[in-house]
């Protein structure tokens, strides 16, 4: 752990033990209604319990006793959270008889953060937490450093297995908890990493000076997240993919003594408005009283200054005006936040918007007299936005929703449907006459609506709103789905359809349509995809014929299950000159078909080649590497002998310090005369691996022995050497005797097929359009279409390998 030197010291006078600790209630309910505790029993729900217990450490941090967490997910499905802080108390509670720690881990809304003077700023779910994520655990193990003495106790379910015992010393202090999720709770028990570390890369920024590890021991990846600007370095990392207006983000801290305003910002020269609002590390994604201070601050100190220098000669800007292009972190302590929805969405403390408007506005005001340059740059920022404004407006007024009679505009182009109620209603978008001629014609006109854009949408990422409004295409969008247009006033309680499905081809255009789309919701109508109301189609993109039989398959994996199905009751196996039994050449061909999958997957995680990922899972099965062997530079040594014809192969150092995590890390190099590529240290020792060694185990000598594929009744024979040359036999074999049609177009189709295979709700498959880092989407939609040309080469580039069947 990190050294606890600038960390408050536990002294015999440390008044954090049993006494302490305030008992509410016990935990009859929290398995019988988790919901009510947690949100949901969904993946949501299952992150819910890793931020509760990070949560309590985050107290730990903000009350100065801690200042380093590390969270692991475990290879057996469990997730451990550690940290520097004082321990949980381990003395025998005053009135309840048992040790503090149980009380804690078994009773619900007991904690010290209900004490006001043990945590004076809390984000924890008002006090439930820790409990709460004992009751839903399967299993949970608790470890306490505390006064040089380890303590553990272990529940099930909820319940002590055993009472809380000394098991050692150590010099060490905090809290380790390490749990199992019940199944018989939660549909899904896999941990997201991706969701996870954004979570905690949020926390690092906001709590400056707390370091935060997360490691994920199923692929071995390892992120360090350590930030001493705050969130000024978020601000940063937000605008990282962008060109600010100016150089240095602007700051401000104020503490009266009751509330903590801690504001970031910084403008760059895009049209999109970021403000990220939090309050005791909580984030009010709907914003609130804290918020709505800020940007009452911001309006008018700029009209101030903008009047004092003669630079508004038509008239004040708006508060829209003055927001286009900001990038804002604003982070509030608040002692007893009221939130409005159980969310936590919003902040209603009605006295703290004025107390943030007085005190920001009076540093702005200072601030743009001492650095007019800067001042006259957002003033000029904010005559743009508003000159737009004013040429969008009537514009805007032709988006506004229009009413039943008054769909007959859209002549040839929306072909709505009768249904009136918005939930039992979907809008498919097009692309082009030809695939909306055969949606019209395949729809159910009662609940499904057909809307056709000719061509390509303009790229909002580049265009000013004034011009995006003119867009007849995108006029039509807007009216079709009703609402408005820009978040902050778009009203979805208008929106005519709660499906909005965009449904484009399968080629390169269809790919870029979907895109330029996705990019138009997300900066002008978040609040569909909030609602979860943006889907994307998934149309089948083959249709196989076999003889009369006829089949749709949805994608390249699809296809290869079919050709390996068939392969298993229409060839025979030959594998170092003995025959595979008819009995076994089904299970055999899904072990394999397993292998490639799980191969699939973790090279797109790891960022490596299938060819590559295959070669270093041969070698390390062939020198029957250990879980716990971790001796890198022996493995390095074996690879060299392995891969003497080859690769010449070498270890060496790279630091590793960017806004993603910060540290060094060991990477291995082949180096070969046709190509050179490397992989990272944690590759050899991730669960991942491991798997993948235990399928080439169950392939036995398929792998290492030369094979021929024979269609039985046929003169069609293929031999070669290895699991993957067999995986390329059975699907040139299977290709040569079907016909196997690939479907580029949605006009293609007829429609009878597009109804059966993507409009019809009992068989079609969608994906809905959801934001999991929100801050991460940005950056993602900034680089692949915004005006930095350098960086989406960038992009390209580093995922070139990943492309499949590349549409030229």
């Amino acid at each position: 752990m990190k050294d606890d030197k600038d960390i408050k010291k536990q002294t015999a006078s440390d008044d954090y033990g049993a006494g302490a600790i305030k008992v509410l209630e016990g935990l009859e309910a929290v398995r019988k209604r988790p919901a009510m505790y947690i949100g949901s029993t969904d993946i949501n729900g299952l992150h819910h319990l890793v931020y509760e217990v990070v949560d309590n450490s985050v107290d730990e941090a903000l009350a100065g006793h801690a200042n380093h967490i590390i969270v692991k997910l475990h290879a057996d499905g469990s997730c451990s959270v550690e940290d520097n802080g004082r321990g949980i108390p381990v003395d025998i509670h005053p009135t309840e008889k048992i040790s503090a720690a149980e009380v804690v881990m078994t009773k619900l809304h007991a904690g010290g953060k209900f004490e006001k003077d043990a945590y004076k700023y809390s984000g924890g779910l008002h006090g439930v937490g820790i409990s709460v994520v004992n009751a839903l655990s399967e299993k949970l193990l608790l470890q306490i450093y505390r006064n040089g003495k380890v303590y553990e106790q272990l529940y099930k379910r909820g319940d002590p297995e055993t009472r809380l015992k000394e098991v050692g010393t150590s010099e060490k202090r905090g809290t380790f908890v390490k749990f199992w999720p019940d199944s018989k709770i939660f549909e899904v028990t896999e941990f997201n990493f991706e969701v996870l570390y954004s979570r905690l890369r949020e926390l690092a920024f906001l709590n400056k000076g707390l370091r935060i590890d997360i490691a994920d021991e199923r692929i071995g990846k390892e992120l360090s997240f350590h930030f001493e600007g705050g969130i000024v370095s978020l601000v940063e990392f937000i605008n990282s993919k962008k060109a600010p207006l100016f150089a240095d983000v602007i700051k401000f801290y104020h503490d009266d003594g009751v509330y903590v305003t801690d504001l970031a910002f910084q403008y760059n020269d895009g049209y999109a408005e970021q403000v990220f609002s939090f309050v005791n590390n909580i984030r009010t994604s709907d914003g609130g009283t804290h918020e709505a201070g800020f940007k009452s601050a911001l309006t008018k100190a700029c009209n101030r200054y903008g009047q004092s220098v003669n630079m508004l000669k038509e008239g004040p800007l708006s508060s829209e005006d003055t927001r286009e292009g900001l990038v804002a972190v604003i982070s509030m302590k608040v002692p007893e936040p009221q939130f409005e929805g159980q969310t936590k969405g919003k902040l209603g403390n009605s006295d703290v918007k004025g107390i943030v408007d007085s005190c920001v506005y009076a540093f702005l005001d200072v601030f743009f007299e001492e650095n007019p340059v800067i001042a006259k740059k957002i003033i000029q920022k904010g005559l743009l936005a508003q000159q737009a404004r004013t040429a969008a407006k009537r514009a805007r007024e032709l988006t506004r929703r229009k009413s039943a009679l008054e769909s007959a505009v859209l002549p040839g182009k929306l072909a709505d449907c009768s249904e009136t109620d918005a939930s039992k209603c979907e809008l498919f978008i097009v692309e082009g006459d030809s695939a909306g001629g055969s949606a019209k014609q395949g729809r159910d006109r009662f609940t499904q609506a057909i809307l056709p854009l000719r061509g390509k949408i303009l790229n909002v990422e580049k265009t000013r709103l004034d011009k995006i409004l003119a867009n007849e295409e995108i006029k039509n969008l807007i009216t079709a789905i009703g609402g408005g247009v820009v978040n902050t006033e778009f009203n979805a309680e208008k929106v005519r359809y709660h499906k909005i499905v965009i449904m484009t081809d399968a080629d390169v255009d269809g790919a870029h349509i979907r895109i330029l789309l996705l990019t138009f919701f997300y900066r002008y109508m978040l609040p569909l995809i909030d609602k979860g109301y943006l889907y994307i189609a998934q149309p089948p993109l083959y249709k196989v014929k076999v003889g009369r039989a006829e089949k749709y398959l949805k994608d390249d994996s699809e296809l290869k299950g079919f050709l390996f199905e068939w392969a298993s009751g229409s060839t025979e196996l030959v594998v170092d000159a003995q025959s595979v039994a008819a009995s076994s050449l089904k299970n055999m061909l899904d072990k394999v078909l397993t292998y490639e999958q799980e191969l699939e997957k973790t090279c797109y995680q790891l960022e490596l080649t299938i060819l590559h990922c295959h070669e270093l899972i041969s070698f390390l099965h062939s020198i029957n590497l250990e879980l716990d062997n971790y001796a890198l530079q022996h493995i390095v040594d074996r690879a060299n002998e392995y891969f003497a014809n080859k690769y010449k192969v070498s270890l060496k150092s790279e630091a590793q310090d960017d806004q993603e995590g910060q540290g060094s890390r060991a990477v291995v190099i082949f180096e070969g005369n046709k190509d050179s590529w490397e992989v990272s240290q944690s590759f050899f020792f991730a669960a991942e691996t491991f798997k993948l060694i235990e399928h080439i185990k169950g392939l036995g000598s398929l792998n290492t022995q030369k094979w021929t594929l024979t269609v039985t009744g046929k003169e069609l024979v293929k031999s070669g050497h290895g699991v993957l040359e067999l995986g390329r036999a059975i699907l040139a074999l299977g290709k040569s005797l079907m016909t196997i049609q690939r479907y580029k177009g949605l006009g293609e189709m007829n429609p009878e097929q597009l109804w059966e295979t993507t409009m019809d709700c009992t068989r079609r498959n969608f994906l809905q359009v959801s934001i999991e880092d929100a801050m991460k989407a940005d950056q993602w939609f900034a680089s692949l279409m915004g005006e930095d040309v350098e960086d989406r080469k960038d992009f390209i580039e580093k995922n070139a390998h990943f492309v499949r069947n590349l549409d030229i």
